[in-house]
């Protein structure tokens, strides 16, 4: 007699459950297993740890991959939301600059970096389409990240959690320098709060329950030992947001202060020198011109900016005298201006600006209603990280990074797949309730 086959929801997966979740995803279409792959190289970068596997593009294969598959999977489907309407209205905005382009070659040598990311949302909402898929989506980025944090906490803990001027580096690839590191352990924080507090009540074991704490405690160890100030800034902005309106309670106000005093105390003195010297020192004057001639720029060429990817050449012919520092042959060449506003703005205009606000704002705004409590969580945990890049995004050029735009892609794929489930049910309650009216009639 054959084995009926068990139905799995959502709900079998919490915390981490991992047998349920393997099963699940062994019954899934080879379209979703391949996003998961995707991520997987992206964020834990097996290729960087085992070179003699770095034999093929792997992120970019699995990810084409999952294209291919998913047209031929039932599931996936294209739910169109406000998050795919400002995404190509940025993209429009982007591909616009290339014509009024100070010089366009280098927009055409950089846009590498930015079309993925949109092929890359695309795919992971057309296939992403049910709240078991992206919980499992979801927990392959939470495994990732959480080995980043684990390993870069270490590393500081290692050396008696000194100061270093370079930080903490990450492995090869996008998290390697101490600054982006630090932005995907805020990612990581406000994700793991939000989980912390959604199953803080529920029946899930011990053992899940020090995930959820190393998860809390390893990024907030990784962003201290950065030494990436503008991350600093915002991790305590980041724990004021988790409080909220319970902050006026005397005990969080207690607990909150204890936590942040804690922070200040493990900070090295060499770090902290390094805030009492902020808009002095010669990194912060050197951003200060960045800033304040990207603003000029912006002023003189609000439709269209500069053109994508045209802040350095730009900068370098016509505020060289601005440039406080030189190449190792010796020649004043600019940088990026160190802000994603700026960057945004000198790239494609105001435009571009306020499409990209748009869409800051679209995410970090909470959609999800309090009957899907646990998602809600989870929604909030990643609206709150898009929050943590947009205020360490102020300090580091970040804008086509992986943070807002996997960030866009989990979030959508959640809502949207939150929605078609609850569309589903209901149709399904609709036709049983007709089926029972028709019985009772005959």
């Amino acid at each position: 007699m054959l084995s009926k086959k068990v139905e799995y929801t959502v709900d079998d997966f919490y915390f981490f459950k991992i047998g349920p979740m393997w099963r699940y995803f062994k019954s899934e279409h080879p379209a979703f297993w391949l996003i998961c792959g995707y991520l997987f190289f992206e964020y834990f970068r097996p290729q960087a740890l085992y070179p003699a596997i770095a034999i093929l593009p792997w992120s970019q294969v699995l990810l084409l991959g999952s294209l291919a598959f998913s047209f031929f999977d039932q599931k996936s489907r294209l739910s169109w939301t406000t998050a795919h309407t400002l995404i190509v209205l940025y993209t429009v905005q982007i591909y616009m600059s290339f014509i009024f382009a100070y010089d366009v070659s280098w927009s055409k040598y950089y846009i590498s970096n930015f079309y993925p990311w949109i092929i890359i949302f695309f795919v992971t909402t057309y296939i992403v389409t049910t709240p078991e898929r992206f919980y499992l989506l979801l927990m392959v980025f939470f495994v990732c990240t959480l080995k980043l944090a684990i390993g870069t906490a270490l590393i500081w803990a290692r050396r008696g959690f000194a100061f270093t001027p370079w930080g903490i580096m990450g492995p090869q690839g996008f998290f390697q320098n101490s600054g982006e590191l630090a932005i995907q352990m805020l990612i990581m924080f406000s994700l793991s709060i939000y989980l912390y507090k959604a199953f803080k009540g529920s029946n899930i074991s011990l053992k899940e329950r020090l995930i959820l704490l190393v998860s809390v405690v390893t990024p907030i160890m990784t962003v201290l030992g950065a030494s990436s100030r503008g991350s600093q800034l915002a991790l305590p902005i980041l724990i004021l947001l988790v409080f909220g309106k319970k902050i006026l309670n005397i005990k969080n106000i207690l607990i909150l202060v204890f936590a942040l005093a804690s922070i200040w105390a493990v900070l090295p003195d060499a770090q902290k020198d390094r805030f009492s010297s902020m808009g002095s020192d010669g990194t912060s004057a050197q951003r200060l011109a960045y800033w304040t001639r990207g603003i000029e720029m912006i002023a003189e060429h609000p439709i269209m900016g500069v053109g994508y990817y045209n802040f350095i050449p730009y900068f370098t012919d016509f505020y060289s005298e601005d440039i406080g520092f030189r190449n190792r042959e010796g020649e004043l060449v600019a940088e990026l201006p160190h802000n994603i506003i700026i960057q945004i703005g000198t790239d494609a205009g105001i435009t571009a600006i306020l499409i990209f606000l748009m869409l800051v704002v679209h995410l970090s705004r909470s959609k999800l209603n309090d009957s899907d409590t646990t998602l809600k969580f989870i929604e909030k945990g990643l609206a709150l990280g898009v929050v943590g890049f947009f205020i360490a995004g102020q300090f580091v050029t970040v804008t086509y990074y992986p943070f807002i735009w996997i960030a866009a892609a989990l979030i959508t794929s959640l809502r949207s797949s939150v929605r078609i489930d609850k569309n589903a049910k209901s149709a399904r309650s609709a036709i049983l309730v007709a089926t029972r009216e028709r019985t009772t009639e005959n």
